[in-house]
């Protein structure tokens, strides 16, 4: 199995899709990319070469955004807190959007936006890449 990213930069070789969005964002690395598949640098360089748009890392970047399956069932209030936690980091460095490779992910933390009426906006890298095609 490869990850879309992963396919672009490694096997490709191909960063830069001309695509556009003009906003400053931050990237959550999925733990399923980062510790199963070692994914963390190809998103971060096909969003580099995004038109205007301003990539900013965010404090623990790495760190779960609490929906883990069925942890985010089973544990819920921790699972809560930790995608509180990551969206007030994302936050913090001003980021407009979140970028994720994680549907999961992005899921869990529109949850949480969404009931806190935050002005956070999700992203997945797929739709960033397709933007100005």
């Amino acid at each position: 199995v490869v990850e879309l990213s992963e396919f672009l930069v490694d096997v490709l070789q191909v960063t830069d899709l001309g695509s556009k969005l003009t906003a400053k964002a931050t990237f959550h690395d999925a733990c399923s990319a980062l510790r199963e598949c070692s994914i963390k640098s190809q998103p971060r360089k096909l969003l580099n070469n995004v038109s205007g748009l301003q990539l900013v890392e965010m404090k623990h970047s790495e760190v779960c955004c609490g929906f883990g399956g069925i942890f985010s069932v089973k544990t819920e209030p921790i699972s809560v807190a930790m995608t509180e936690q990551k969206i007030e980091e994302a936050m913090a460095v001003g980021a407009e959007y979140i970028i994720s490779t994680d549907y999961g992910c992005l899921m869990q933390l529109d949850a949480v936006i969404k009931q806190k009426k935050l002005p956070m906006k999700l992203l997945h890298l797929a739709d960033v890449l397709a933007m100005g095609l």
